[in-house]
């Protein structure tokens, strides 16, 4: 999937899955400083948009959803995984109630998986149309994006509730606006004709600075929001420590009985971010106890705002603590808790 902007020079990009991405457009210090200090525009292209329809729209999305969405309405929007019958993640959604169905945000890059699998589970009464070719999604996050929202299409939408959903307008352009996030900063975003995209985004860069995937993933990270292509793989939902994001009182979903499974068995790995003075270390990198090699790192990113090298690491459920001294290949880590950075949003009231 090819972004519907036009990228500036010099801007760096990157395949995420089927996606073609900016992962910066100037230097990754300062478009971290917009999310985390300011406010930071989003080009959330990457992600397709996939309408359930029909019929049957409702009770099939009940399905293939973990989470409870029966009575969302199409005023709010919820983040749930979709998970495949071995209670594997198939992909990390935001769900967007609407009047005659749902639309599902598929996460950066991970659409056509996804595609591929509500195509194969849908019969009789339901309808799976993907409206990527026509919708596209932008994101606001910053402590004073909500100034953004009110200066570019409505102050009263700065402070809707979180998950709120709104159908209006901006420049005569219908456009549905959500107020969500990545990032534990204020986050919004807004899903609109691909058409219209160009001209947003240049509204929206003036008000803004533009931050690419690079940024947006080390915000994610440091408030321990999953990175589903980073770090699902053959993992289930507790060792990527995503449970929270399963309803399992729902009478049924698709891999609802792997996951009570894996409740119930005996405890098995775990995630648990950590930091280090040292560089940051790659996927697959050995931890070990006393020479013993006992897990190994998921992912790992040097952090702007820690100035250190932090990441995550998949140990034993024991070993899955805050305070804890380990090794990781050469260098000496210390198991964290989140949030690794306190977003400046939670301070920071919407005037």
């Amino acid at each position: 999937m090819e972004s519907p902007i036009a990228q500036p020079a010099g801007a760096v990009h990157g395949d995420i899955l089927e996606a073609r991405v900016a992962l910066r457009y100037t230097t990754l210090a300062e478009e971290y400083g917009a999310i985390r200090e300011r406010a930071a525009v989003l080009d959330l292209s990457g992600a397709r948009i996939i309408e359930i329809g029909g019929a049957d729209a409702v009770d099939f999305a009940q399905r293939v959803l973990a989470r409870d969405v029966e009575y969302l309405t199409a005023e709010r929007c919820m983040t749930s995984l979709v998970l495949d019958a071995d209670g594997r993640v198939v992909d990390q959604v935001v769900v967007w109630g609407r009047e005659t169905g749902m639309l599902l945000e598929s996460s950066v890059g991970g659409g056509a998986r996804l595609l591929e699998h509500l195509t194969g589970l849908a019969g009789d009464g339901v309808e799976i149309t993907d409206r990527s070719a026509e919708l596209t999604l932008f994101g606001l996050e910053g402590p004073y994006s909500w100034g953004v929202v009110g200066r570019l299409i409505d102050g009263e939408l700065a402070a809707l509730p979180f998950e709120s959903v709104v159908d209006t307008e901006w420049d005569g352009v219908p456009i549905v606006f959500a107020r969500t996030g990545f990032t534990g900063e204020y986050g919004y975003k807004v899903l609109l004709p691909r058409t219209e995209a160009q001209r947003l985004w240049d509204a929206a860069v003036a008000e803004a600075v533009p931050a690419g995937q690079e940024a947006l993933e080390l915000a994610m990270l440091e408030v321990r929001q999953p990175l589903v292509h980073r770090e699902a793989g053959a993992a289930d939902i507790l060792e990527m420590g995503a449970n929270w994001l399963v309803d399992i009182t729902k009478e049924d979903f698709v891999g609802r009985d792997a996951v009570l499974a894996a409740f119930a068995g005996p405890e098995g790995m775990r995630t648990v971010g950590f930091t280090t003075s040292a560089d940051a270390p790659a996927a697959g990198t050995p931890v070990t106890v006393d020479g013993e090699r006992i897990g190994e790192v998921v992912h790992a990113v040097h952090s702007v705002g820690l100035d250190a090298a932090l990441g995550l690491i998949r140990v034993p459920a024991d070993l899955a603590a805050a305070g804890l001294r380990l090794t990781v290949g050469d260098a000496e880590v210390t198991t964290l808790t989140s949030p690794y950075v306190t977003p400046k949003s939670w301070s920071t009231p919407i005037i």
